[in-house]
């Protein structure tokens, strides 16, 4: 083996090198006093990472054998979910330095680092030995994320939902896995496997591999009937884990998926993938829809909130073409700013009350008026609504999966818009709540910290900008969605 492959992973290099100097910079600092300079510590240097990864370009071919390949739209998917980490960062500063977590805020981040590893192999991986190593790097320490809050029995019940999902969904993954080695005639490379696809017959054996692929995946992403953890996990986590847990790794995995259903089995699409797919999507956008209009708890209402966003953000993958993979992957971007910027908001006012409820944020507007421009703005451009960023993420997508004369798709398309007018309901009973309720605010005023005012503003900053500056989405459909289907064929 040539070590100068290792060169084309860079990525995961600088994260790697990341995790080492914080876990050094954690293991030497042995009293509090000291430990106090390592969340900025990790924060620059976790920032600093990123502009390397973005700036530096990437090497656009296969290294390890076809195993691992790095080209724009990997880079550019890497450096989206960089940005949800570098918010979630600043959003869980004030949580990691109380004084139960000021000791462990060393851990927090390594685990949190490893995660992202894990979900870079992912997005890279060619290979499914490489992937499941991905997966499994970003699965496990999540558990043990979920369950870092030692003091809350809530805490520890969902991690061992969380645990206990992954496990199963693992399980189910490698037994659809083992059904495509057989079929391939021993060989996980995606190419291969697409491959000996094209060539062979339909059979049994490969409609049980994709029903099991799908599910394993499935469950990862939260979609129905694979998300009965998610409400649950997200409601017992720390709120700052269940914020990371809403975006960066539903980036990863959708995006991995993305490519498993194009590269590997686009070539049965309309043979067995196709109406599977609308079945899960449909499902999926309306049962999150359902289930979040009953929700008080502001986590469990973000949680089914998620549940619906991932139907759309699947979408994309319905399209399998270049403007499908930009569609998806501005859509995960406009999640990532819009659904952090709502967390930013329920993290500053848990630290300071320990208040989740949806009707303690009535007459919110009147104690703490930015805090409630702020969670309107991210409702807003949840439930699409113009001329904010999710609005023009909806309208992308919904293009992409258009653009193929296909009535199936239409109804699929008119499905999705009824269940985006239902959303409105939902999303608007925040609004209503902080600003029509003709009640005393619960919550009084207060001044939330540096660290989660940056991040409230970068989340606000994206949902305004991306919503107005249109050349973003040329750039999302010329540059890295052509880069990736040259990468393909």
């Amino acid at each position: 083996m040539d070590y100068s492959q290792f060169g084309a992973m860079l990525p995961e290099l600088i994260i790697l090198g990341i995790f080492l100097l914080v876990f050094l910079a954690d293991t030497f600092s042995a009293d509090g006093s000291s430990k106090k300079f390592l969340t900025p510590f990790t924060a620059v240097l976790f920032l600093l990472g990123t502009v390397a990864i973005w700036i530096v370009p990437s090497c656009g071919e296969a290294v390890f054998g076809g195993m691992y390949v790095d080209n724009a739209a990997c880079k550019a998917m890497k450096c989206i979910l960089n940005c949800g980490v570098f918010i979630c960062m600043l959003q869980a500063a004030k949580w990691v330095e109380s004084d139960d977590m000021k000791m462990r805020k060393g851990e927090f981040y390594e685990l949190l680092l490893v995660t992202l590893f894990g979900m870079y192999l992912m997005i890279s991986a060619r290979h499914f030995l490489l992937f499941i190593i991905g997966l499994e790097s970003a699965s496990l320490p999540i558990a043990a994320l979920v369950a870092f809050n030692k003091n809350r029995y809530e805490s520890h019940e969902a991690a061992v939902k969380y645990i206990l999902t992954a496990v199963f969904s693992s399980g189910i993954l490698l037994t659809g896995l083992s059904f495509v080695y057989a079929f391939s005639g021993g060989s996980l490379y995606f190419s291969d496997i697409a491959a000996q696809i094209t060539t062979g017959e339909m059979s049994g054996l490969l409609l049980c591999a994709l029903a099991f692929v799908l599910a394993g995946i499935g469950f990862k992403l939260s979609l129905v009937p694979f998300h009965l953890w998610t409400a649950d996990v997200y409601q017992g986590a720390p709120t700052s884990v269940t914020a990371y847990l809403s975006v960066v790794s539903k980036g990863a995995a959708a995006f991995a998926f993305f490519i498993i259903f194009v590269q590997v089995f686009g070539q049965v699409y309309s043979a067995a993938w196709e109406w599977m797919m609308y079945a899960v999507i449909i499902a999926t956008i309306t049962v999150g829809n359902l289930f979040a209009m009953r929700q008080k708890n502001m986590k469990r209402f973000m949680a089914f909130s998620s549940v619906s966003q991932a139907g759309y953000i699947m979408l994309g993958s319905m399209a399998a073409n270049q403007l499908g993979l930009a569609s998806m992957m501005f859509y995960i971007f406009v999640y990532v700013v819009s659904n952090l910027g709502a967390f930013a908001v329920i993290t500053s006012i848990e630290n300071r009350t320990g208040l989740v409820s949806m009707d303690d944020y009535k007459g919110l507007h009147k104690s703490n008026p930015y805090m409630a421009v702020a969670m309107t703005l991210a409702m807003f451009s949840l439930a699409g609504i113009p001329p904010f960023a999710g609005f023009f993420s909806k309208i992308l997508i919904f293009t992409s999966v258009t653009g193929s004369n296909s009535m199936a798709l239409y109804m699929l398309v008119l499905i999705a818009l009824i269940n985006t007018i239902i959303s409105l309901y939902y999303y608007l009973l925040v609004v209503k709540a902080m600003w029509i309720s003709a009640d005393e605010p619960k919550i009084a005023a207060f001044r939330s910290g540096a660290c989660e005012r940056v991040s409230l503003g970068l989340c606000v900053l994206g949902i305004v900008f991306m919503g107005l500056v249109s050349c973003i989405y040329q750039y999302c459909v010329s540059s890295v969605g052509a880069s990736f289907f040259l990468a393909l064929n």
